[in-house]
């Protein structure tokens, strides 16, 4: 069975806010170095994560706001960048847990909201899964399960109710160390998440996606530009820069098989 769930660190639990307070949801403050010692019975390997995690100015500000993991940091940049959710869209999360993007997808399409800016009479929605156990976020509907399980696309087509206006993928198997092989597997896990986007969204609707460069994400690709209006290439800043992930950002879903004989779309190379 492969592992879906995106990398997570410095998770907590709670609310959060809808948005940060300064460029790139982050807040103000500076944050001073920590270094840790190796004790007895923890790897060097160990040590080295936790320092990182300590250090780092995403773990503590998600702490600081109520996200779930410096995840939701990615997700805002890329939502402030393509404006991908509003409010009453419905959003589909693939590779949940432990939430942080799910948060941020409630937060900024209102989902948790009775009122008709929120809900446009019931339709903002947040749906999503992962083969992580994970706790609730309120304005979701959540469940576990393997994403690549014959039932799982039905379970949230389910709940979905309708077509989604958004599909997220943040599933990421576990690294085995070789580039190469990483990168394959992690492009297996995109191209089954795009095949339910292919089946769920609506015209108009936007696909993200996480890959780790190295070059087979060419059939991908070329199917992306001949079902969506613009694609782009996207590494957002919270993305660490020693991590060879980057985002795929499909827009403008002509809707089902349609556009597969179409023009390709505007293709850009370059990150945010």
């Amino acid at each position: 069975m492969v592992s879906m769930s995106r990398k997570t660190s410095g998770s907590v639990k709670g609310g959060a806010g809808t948005r940060g307070t300064a460029k790139n949801g982050m807040g103000g403050g500076r944050q001073l170095g920590v270094r840790v010692k190796t004790a007895t019975k923890r790897s060097l390997s160990s040590t080295l994560w936790l320092e990182r995690q300590l250090n780092d100015p995403y773990v503590a500000e998600a702490k600081r706001q109520g996200w779930r993991s410096r995840a939701a940091f990615k997700l805002i940049q890329l939502d402030d960048r393509f404006h991908l959710l509003s409010p009453g869209r419905r959003v589909v999360d693939l590779g949940a847990a432990p939430g942080g993007w799910t948060q941020v997808a409630v937060a900024r399409t209102r989902a948790a909201e009775g009122g008709p800016e929120g809900r446009r009479e019931g339709r903002a929605r947040v749906v999503g899964l992962d083969i992580l156990e994970m706790e609730p976020v309120p304005g979701a509907s959540l469940f576990q399960a393997d994403f690549l399980d014959a039932d799982a696309p039905d379970r949230l087509k389910d709940l979905l109710g309708g077509p989604a206006d958004v599909v997220l993928s943040d599933m990421a198997a576990p690294t085995t160390g070789h580039a190469g092989t990483d990168h394959l597997r992690i492009m297996a896990l995109a191209e089954a998440a795009y095949e339910f986007a292919a089946e769920v969204l609506a015209p108009g609707g936007a696909f993200v996606a996480k890959l780790f460069q190295g070059g087979a994400e060419r059939e991908l690709l070329t199917r992306l530009k001949q079902d969506f209006a613009v694609v782009r290439h996207a590494k957002p800043p919270a993305s660490r820069a020693d991590s060879s992930e980057t985002y795929v950002v499909a827009i403008g879903f002509r809707g089902a098989r349609a556009a597969a004989s179409g023009p390709g779309a505007e293709d850009e190379a370059g990150t945010i």
